[in-house]
This record gives structure tokens, sequence and C-alpha cells, in this order.
């Protein structure tokens, strides 16, 4: 027993990270898109990188309506302001799951969401996160790095 290490294992490191970097609440969203994503989500994905990367969000949308208000607290979905990363993560394994239901209603309501989802992340992003007055409300990041890892035309580097 005398010449053998012991190696101490955090759980708060991730395996595919190094020992300098520590798993965060965001590597939860990286994780969510490893494993089987839906098409409507790339498809959402996929038009809010390339709006992110070709027009930086000069033109900005509106916020979100009444109805579309409305359908997040059906599933009792706060906005994406007041929303958690934890939150997030946890509606985006919702949605995933529901998007591929056997009920067409929820499938449809589904996709609708993440669509809800993505203008509301469009229209924090091109405000500059203005409207964002707490850090523990920052489920918008979760949303984003989700977006940036479903998406085929996110690369890192750029």
């Amino acid at each position: 027993m005398a010449g053998k290490k012991i190696e101490v294992v955090y759980p708060s490191l991730s395996a595919l990270s190094s020992e300098e970097d520590s798993f965060t609440a965001l590597s939860t969203s990286a994780l969510i898109a490893k494993s089987a994503v839906p098409y409507s989500h790339r498809r959402i994905a996929d038009n809010y990188v390339i709006i992110k990367r070709v027009y930086k969000f000069q033109a900005v949308g509106s916020r979100i309506t009444n109805v579309e208000k409305q359908l997040l607290q059906k599933y009792d979905f706060n906005t994406l302001e007041f929303s958690t990363i934890k939150q997030i993560n946890e509606q985006l394994a919702y949605l995933k799951r529901w998007s591929v239901s056997a009920d067409p209603l929820l499938r449809q309501d589904a996709d609708e969401l993440i669509r809800i989802r993505c203008k509301e992340l469009k229209y924090i992003v091109a405000s500059s996160y203005a409207t964002i007055t707490n850090e523990i409300y920052s489920g918008y990041k979760a949303l984003e790095r989700y977006f940036e890892e479903v998406s085929k035309f996110y690369s890192p580097v750029c």
C-alpha cells in the first residue's frame, strides 16, 4: 500500500475536458446537443447561427407576442430572460422528447416552443443583453450554446 498512489476523482470535471477546465452547467447544454436531435431543432439552430454570423443581429425582430407567452405558460415555461441555465437545460430535454412524441399536438407545440425560444434569444442578443438585469437568469447562454452545438454551420474558430 505504501507505493500506490490514490487517484482523486472530481465530479465537477468533465471526462471530455482538461484538468484546467471545470464542468459547468453550460457543458450540460453541449451534452444535451450531442444526443439525438430532432430535425426541427437542427433547422432552427442552423437559422440562428447563419443569421448571427451573416447579419450579426443588426435587424432586431420584435419581442414575443402574448399568444407566444401563453404557449410558454401552458407548459409552465418562463420567458427566456427570466430562466436559469438549469431550467433551460431541462426544457431542452423535454422539447427534444416532445418533438418525437406520438402525439401530433405535442410535437407541434414542441416545435413552436423551440421557435419561440429562438426568437427570444435573437432579441436578447440583438439588444446586447440589455434586458438581463440579474446574473441568475442566464438561461439564454444555455440556449445559445445548444444551438451552436446542434448547428452544422457553427465552428468555434470564427
